[in-house]
């Protein structure tokens, strides 16, 4: 299978200008150079997904149980070793030197997996049997490879303990080593090609979804729409609330991202997701999943107790959604229009303004409508690879229609319920110096629900419709339209001429 080298990925490799011979045999550490991931971490996830009350009871035992457990997660770390992600920049690298005549070898203690990754390298990639010698780093294995190879070599790879090899090659490959690894290499006067792995940071930014931010939004909407839109005091709530639901939000991603690591990898765009791929390491994962819910919960506190209870409340119903609710067809989508109106609610606590249930009757019906969307574009997309069931999810291919009018109705239902509200409360209360220029809003709505459908009928919807908003021109302009239309009902509208 090729994997041609993207540029993005061409600018993570940097060479020495004195290369060796291109025909020199090149031989990859499989376990260093080839695999991300960690399987003993994957194996405990896996368990703890399959088995969740067992392995509470096992830790809760004491150290018989905690040994039955380390035990457990052995067997299972050996069963997710196989679904560890492939990295690659490395398979895009050898497909380069084999277009150039270069033999590649994998070298591995596991003949088997070695000979299930080959299949991802060129045609005619090798696998060295496993010996003794070969087993472990150091001096016997730069022995063993130096016999092997009489007319030199060179040998991919990451582990310091290399180091031994690497002197005994003639051109040292780099794969997401270490600085400390780089420089000792580089210090052996060996040609060295260095395939820096992904920005951790750009991974950690994308895996906690900072784009979906601009759903936090909804936390101003309340200010504005009581009439709170000049008292400092509420904008500064609202802004820790904002804070609190990103940083908690985000969080939720990483957790989910976690829990479903094996559907993510078996789906055609997920499995390019920053955990799934692993471009983030897990335990970069794991920590930033508890920094964020840490620092998220402490803004939400210091929001006050009622924006905290509306946040723990989201982060709830968050995690039923990642455990559970997410296999529930429909219900999955209600969850997900749930997790919207949660956000207003922060921001009705934040702001302290009035309830409104038609507000917050508006919020689940459009954001339920969007979550539909989002699953009719999957099934759309199941269907089109010839898939009998949509990988996590409790949906069939057959569903989609059944999932096109729900959503079609949820989103008309949405416009009626914002003009109902308009009719029945805003219109009704003084604390908007322009209500009526809310009038603009509907009809934009529908435009935009009309859009978001009419493409993913066609197929072309991203498989997240804010990510589609944010980046769809139409999309903006319909959101700007919106945005001058709330701000003209708050701050009122200019006198015409006299």
């Amino acid at each position: 299978m090729a994997h041609p080298l993207s540029a993005d990925a061409a600018s993570r490799i940097s060479a020495d200008h004195a290369q060796p011979r291109p025909s020199l045999p090149l031989v990859i550490g499989l376990d260093d150079a080839l695999r991300r991931g960690s399987a003993l971490l994957e194996g405990a996830l896996s368990l703890l997904r399959s088995d969740t009350p067992g392995v509470l009871t096992l830790l809760l035992r004491g150290p018989g149980g905690r040994a039955v457990l380390e035990d457990r997660v052995a067997r299972a770390a050996a069963l997710a070793e196989a679904a560890r992600p492939l990295n690659e920049e490395a398979l895009a690298f050898a497909e380069a030197r084999a277009r150039r005549g270069c033999p590649i070898w994998l070298l591995t203690e596991d003949d088997a997996l070695a000979r299930r990754v080959a299949e991802h390298l060129p045609a005619g990639t090798r696998v060295l049997a496993p010996d003794a010698a070969l087993a472990l780093p150091g001096e016997a294995r730069a022995a063993r490879l130096a016999d092997l190879f009489p007319e030199g070599f060179a040998y991919a790879g990451a582990a310091g303990a290399d180091l031994p090899v690497f002197a005994r090659a003639r051109e040292a490959v780099l794969v997401g080593a270490a600085p400390g690894v780089v420089r000792a290499v580089r210090a052996l006067g060996r040609p060295v090609t260095a395939i820096e792995g992904p920005s951790r940071p750009r991974a950690l930014a994308r895996a906690a979804r900072l784009h979906q931010w601009a759903k936090n939004g909804l936390v101003v909407l309340p200010l504005v729409l009581g009439g709170k839109s000049g008292d400092p005091a509420a904008w500064g709530r609202a802004v820790l609330a904002f804070l609190a639901l990103g940083l908690v939000a985000s969080a939720s991603y990483l957790l989910n991202d976690l829990w479903d690591l094996p559907h993510d990898r078996a789906h055609w765009s997920k499995r390019r997701r920053p955990l799934a791929s692993g471009d983030l390491p897990l335990p970069h994962g794991l920590f930033a999943l508890a920094a964020g819910l840490a620092l998220g919960l402490g803004l939400a506190a210091g929001a006050g107790p009622g924006v905290f209870a509306a946040v723990l409340a989201y982060l709830v119903l968050t995690l039923a959604y990642s455990l559970a609710l997410k296999r529930a067809p429909i219900l999955d989508a209600l969850a997900l229009g749930g997790l919207f109106t949660l956000r207003l609610a922060v921001g009705i606590t934040a702001a302290a303004v009035i309830w409104s249930p038609w507000l917050l009757s508006f919020s689940m019906f459009l954001f339920t409508s969007l979550a539909l969307a989002k699953r009719h574009t999957e099934l759309r997309g199941a269907a089109q690879r010839g898939l009998s069931v949509v990988g996590g999810r409790g949906y069939l291919p057959a569903d989609e229609p059944v999932v096109l009018a729900l959503g079609i109705a949820a989103g008309l239902a949405s416009i009626v319920i914002f003009i109902l509200y308009l009719v029945l409360e805003a219109f009704q209360t003084a604390a908007l110096a322009a209500p009526r220029a809310l009038w603009a809003f509907p009809p934009l709505l529908l435009l935009f629900i009309g859009r978001i459908w009419l493409i993913a009928g066609r197929g072309q919807l991203n498989d997240d419709p804010v990510v589609f908003a944010l980046r769809d021109r139409p999309s903006l302009l319909l959101g700007l339209a919106a945005a001058l239309a709330f701000a003209a009902a708050a701050l009122g509208l200019p006198d015409g001429p006299p």
